[in-house]
């Protein structure tokens, strides 16, 4: 019989070996556990992120309330006890009541744009107005000038010489007018502030804009920066600037450079009408103003049709002026900071109202006449996703 050949040996011990080790293998394969592995004592477990429930509350609602007899003058004699505040419908605790007192944060948007050059003589004057009639002795004030950009001229500062120069020496910037990005950082800067709370209600957060009633380039929709208002406590007040007015009265310029022809808007006229300094007040046309607004925060990214200064102002109760007739930019300051000082602010915390959708605010009065008064406040809120 032939002897294996030292080939054969060698092949047949790498056999050998070969198998010993599947034989070893297949079991520890076999004993595998198909589940999760058991953590090693001592170990923290994981846990899989759970689904959070979505939603927004409203820790504090403010509202100014301005109360004016038939003859339109502010009635400055009511208390707490005489007010009522519903929020969609369910009765709410006042917390916190004052008529004029508290001191303001002010945050002022002023349109620089080329196409309202011919009005800043008239804006650089308003600065003086702004801190005797509005913002106050105890208040503070900040400045934003927006055009194709939005510059923060003055952060706040209770110095009302900072911001009275700040106005002196406002220059004309390019044609865009970035009026709802102008917004949306207003809002972040008195949001940056003390925040209020039901013990601390601390400064009213108010907003000035001296603009045209028009955007153009702003990445914020309009639905989105009045939505932010509104839940931020902001109350918005504008003073709309006619250009057109502006630009037939002004005395003859050694220039040949207009941003619109003389006598011209920079922006479209109203369907149907002639462009003339007296149609210029059809642009401030109220309509179904309160149905507009609730559309738009209903709607916060689609486009609006309507006056954007005076539906910021009725959104968040404020109010809004236009410089036509014979208003000029400063008397329409000036009673802007009548109002303001001489109004009322209530504050509560919603109960009852947490869920998401408009929440309507209604204010009553219960004092013999009072239904001869006209009162106005913020109509309310909008919280959680837009219905589109």
């Amino acid at each position: 019989m032939n002897q294996p050949t030292q080939l054969q040996r060698a092949s047949r011990f790498l056999f050998l070996i070969l198998l010993a080790t599947s034989a070893f293998a297949i079991p520890g394969s076999a004993q595998s556990p198909s589940g999760p592995v058991a953590p090693s004592p001592g170990t923290a477990i994981q846990h899989s992120p759970s689904q959070a429930k979505i939603g927004v509350s409203v820790a504090l609602v403010n509202t100014p309330v301005t109360v004016r007899n038939s003859k339109g003058e502010m009635i400055q004699t009511l208390d707490a006890k005489d007010f009522r505040v519903t929020d969609k419908g369910v009765p709410q605790r006042i917390l916190h009541f004052d008529m004029g007192g508290d001191p303001l944060s002010l945050v002022v948007l002023v349109e620089n744009s080329s196409r309202v050059d011919v009005m800043l003589p008239q804006i650089r004057k308003a600065g003086i107005v702004i801190t005797q009639t509005v913002m106050g002795a105890n208040g503070e004030g900040a400045v934003i000038a927006f055009n194709d950009s939005v510059d923060k001229l003055q952060d706040f500062t209770s110095n009302a010489d900072k911001i009275e120069n700040t106005f002196t020496h406002l220059q004309a910037g390019t044609s865009g007018s970035k009026l709802y990005d102008a917004v949306a950082v207003g809002i972040e800067m008195l949001n940056g502030q003390t925040q209020p709370t039901a013990d601390k209600p601390g400064r009213r957060r108010v907003m000035l804009i001296l603009s045209e009633a028009s955007d153009f380039g702003s990445a914020t929709k309009f639905g989105d920066a009045l939505r932010q208002a509104e839940l931020a406590n902001v109350t918005i007040y504008s003073v709309g600037l006619s250009t057109t007015r502006a630009e037939l009265q002004a005395a003859p310029r050694d220039t040949t450079v207009h941003p619109t022809p003389p006598g011209t808007f920079g922006a479209p006229p109203m369907p149907g009408t002639v462009q003339t300094p007296e149609t210029d007040a059809a642009r401030y046309g109220s309509g179904d103003l309160l149905g507009a607004v609730v559309w738009a925060l209903g709607h916060a990214k689609d486009s609006i049709k309507g006056n954007p200064l005076e539906m910021a102002a009725a959104g968040t109760g404020g109010q809004h002026l236009a410089t036509f007739k014979d208003r000029s930019v400063e008397k329409a300051i000036d009673e802007i900071g009548g109002e303001l000082h001489s109004q009322y602010s209530i504050s509560y915390a919603p109960t009852g109202t947490n869920d998401a959708g408009y929440h309507e605010i209604k204010i009553a009065i219960s004092k013999s006449g009072s239904n001869k008064w006209k009162i106005r406040s913020r109509p309310g809120y909008y919280i959680g996703p837009p219905e589109n």
